[in-house]
């Protein structure tokens, strides 16, 4: 009786494995294509237009800091495959006005074709304690992380849907699967938008467009440079249970994974894991990877609970520590 059970198994795994193509989405060819970046004049946005430029994409880099969009664009047109490719700059904010991402956006459309992927790459972090944190802290992150994606998907939505091809990247980060100390607004602004993207993904992928997710963790860029200078010291310390990534590798995960239509990109085997203990009922590209979840989430989540219990501790001795040197300040 085992045996015959283990057979089925076995047999129902491989035609798991040989129907899943038939459901998956068709890749998306970058040569030609019109890739618009967000947040492109620096760090994984940079990294990822170079990535698709590598592959004979059209790029439109979109940021606020013009100077830097040139920069960008200079080192972007080294990797050219070939003389007729474009790199198109605009100056933006794109979280502030919808008129005026809409109007951008027609405009690199004037000069490069529909938009075949967008990748939003804008964003920001502040941290600090809840208490801490001023008001006007939650509602910018906010307007940046999430609105700041919403206009540029909302501006090029209608156009893929009539065309019937897409992709629309929200790069979001493992603090908008987890909630971390120190992140009560930033992970707000991230988890805010796994929420679009699976509603989203809902309605457009009966349009042949697909949604994709990234989680990046920590990796070494300007803005993690920036958001390091003001991190609370359990922020800081639980942050380093972790090593930081390449922008480089990050980047070409990502285009990977929007290439194939996949609904989460995920870099590393912790990356991985999370993706999996956090998928509740977000889409899935192929019934592989939703057997991959079923079958590996009692053992991710056993780890997980240690890795839970390593964050509450330095919570803990952080907050011992701080008190000890408030007596001993208090006794001088």
């Amino acid at each position: 009786m085992l045996l015959l059970a283990a057979a089925f198994l076995v047999a129902f795994v491989l035609l798991l494995y040989m129907v899943s193509p038939l459901i998956s989405p068709k890749p998306l060819a970058l040569p030609g294509a019109h890739v618009v970046v967000t947040g492109g004049s620096s760090g994984i946005g940079k990294c990822i237009a170079i990535e698709c430029y590598k592959q004979g994409a059209f790029i439109t880099l979109v940021a606020r800091n013009e100077e830097k969009l040139l920069q960008a664009k200079k080192e972007i047109e080294k990797h050219s495959i070939n003389d007729k490719q474009v790199v198109l700059c605009i100056s933006v904010d794109v979280s502030q006005d919808y008129s005026q991402v809409e109007n951008v956006i027609k405009q690199a459309q004037e000069k490069l074709g529909p938009v075949d992927m967008l990748v939003n790459c804008a964003g920001m972090s502040l941290s600090g304690k809840f208490e801490d944190l001023e008001v006007s802290t939650f509602e910018r992150l906010m307007s940046v992380n999430y609105l700041g994606s919403v206009y540029p998907s909302r501006a090029v939505i209608t156009t893929m849907k009539e065309r019937r091809v897409g992709r629309i990247v929200f790069v979001s980060s493992q603090a908008g699967q987890l909630g971390l100390f120190g992140f009560t607004a930033y992970s707000s602004s991230k988890f805010a938008i796994r929420g679009l993207a699976e509603a989203l993904q809902m309605e457009v992928k009966p349009y042949n467009v697909y949604v994709t997710v990234a989680y990046p963790p920590d990796t070494d860029t300007p803005g993690f440079a920036e958001e390091n200078k003001t991190k609370p010291l359990e922020t800081r310390l639980i942050s380093e249970t972790t090593s930081v990534c390449k922008p480089e590798q990050v980047a070409k995960q990502i285009v990977k994974d929007a290439i194939q239509g996949n609904f989460n990109s995920s870099i590393g085997s912790d990356g991985y894991m999370l993706s999996s203990l956090t998928c509740g009922m977000a889409p899935v590209t192929s019934i592989t990877e939703g057997l991959q979840q079923v079958v590996t989430m009692g053992l991710f989540r056993t780890i997980a609970l240690f890795y839970l219990g390593s964050f509450d501790s330095i919570v803990r001795r952080c907050m011992m520590q701080r008190a000890r040197s408030e007596i001993a300040d208090k006794t001088a």
